[in-house]
């Protein structure tokens, strides 16, 4: 125990009236180093106010951000199996679910809703990054299944929006079966006639891109995103050679045709329903929408 930390100063600061300041009131920024008041952030939806850099979103923020007014009915989380391998590294894995559980307020990593965008009525499933690096396990998997037969069930696309480090280490083979079984989710609601899309965000990596994130009918990223399976690094140790600058993010995968377009976070929305409107052949005058800022969508850019 540091004495003059847990007990000095606490005292000095009570007797002058002093209050501690929340270590996340500002935020710096990766890209510039400007620091940004963490309420002002959150107004611009994570995004850095003059470098634009985005910041990773909340899950529970994105879903109230995409859908109108922020109105739409959660998703329940299916139960399933807690430990199936009663896995333990430095620590059990069932401590490690209840310390994230606790920092985000939520069951696993995956939250998914049924809702309206600009009119348009659909699924949105989204990554929390903050619980265990958004990874995909038997919780994930089986959110993630219930989210598209819920969409087929509904009639109505679904959008994902990934954001993992990839599969979950602390449940093996059965986290590496989550692979197969969202691809066949995405089959099922193809089948059924209705649009996939994936928001790709920053970062999309592993097992989660080698499966249901790079098998949608269009493929959005917002800026900046890295999206890839190994990582740089592990590339450039494996061939021994430098790769090009910028590899791996959402402009690289959109040059080499990866992604059909790189959509900054504030015309999301707009941009969704426009291509909703198209692939569920909506009439004609539901689909000349724009952006916030009067400009026109760029919808040819992913034809």
């Amino acid at each position: 125990m540091n004495w003059i930390t847990n007990y000095v100063r606490p005292r000095i600061n009570s007797m002058l009236g002093r209050r501690e300041v929340p270590e996340n009131l500002w935020i710096k920024c990766p890209e510039t180093g400007e620091m940004v008041f963490h309420k002002d952030l959150e107004d611009n939806k994570w995004v850095i106010p003059a470098s634009g850099f985005h910041m990773k979103m909340p899950a529970k923020a994105r879903l109230a951000d995409l859908f109108d007014k922020g109105e739409y009915e959660a998703l329940p989380q299916p139960k399933v199996a807690q430990d199936p391998l009663k896995f333990r590294d430095s620590k059990k894995y069932t401590d490690r679910l209840k310390d994230s559980r606790v920092k985000t307020e939520q069951e696993d990593t995956i939250v998914a809703g049924v809702g309206k965008v600009r009119g348009v009525k659909l699924v949105a499933v989204v990554h929390e990054f903050n619980f265990m690096g958004g990874s995909l396990g038997i919780a994930a998997g089986e959110a993630i299944v219930k989210a598209f037969e819920r969409a087929i069930s509904e009639k109505c696309p679904l959008v994902m929006f990934p954001a993992s480090g990839g599969a979950r280490m602390q449940e093996g083979i059965l986290s590496l079966m989550q692979l197969p079984r969202t691809t066949v989710a995405v089959d099922m609601l193809k089948e059924a006639g209705q649009p996939y899309i994936v928001v790709l965000t920053n970062p999309t990596t592993g097992g989660v891109t080698a499966s249901y994130a790079m098998l949608g009918d269009i493929h959005l990223a917002e800026p900046g995103a890295e999206i890839c399976f190994a990582g740089k690094r592990v590339i450039e140790q494996t061939i021994r050679e430098k790769l090009p600058e910028g590899f791996q993010t959402s402009e690289y995968l959109l040059e080499h045709g990866m992604v059909d377009m790189v959509i900054k976070r504030h015309d999301i929305p707009d941009t969704l329903a426009t291509l909703l409107k198209i692939l569920t052949k909506a009439p004609a005058n539901d689909v000349s929408a724009k952006s916030k800022n009067g400009a026109a969508l760029p919808v040819a850019a992913s034809a």
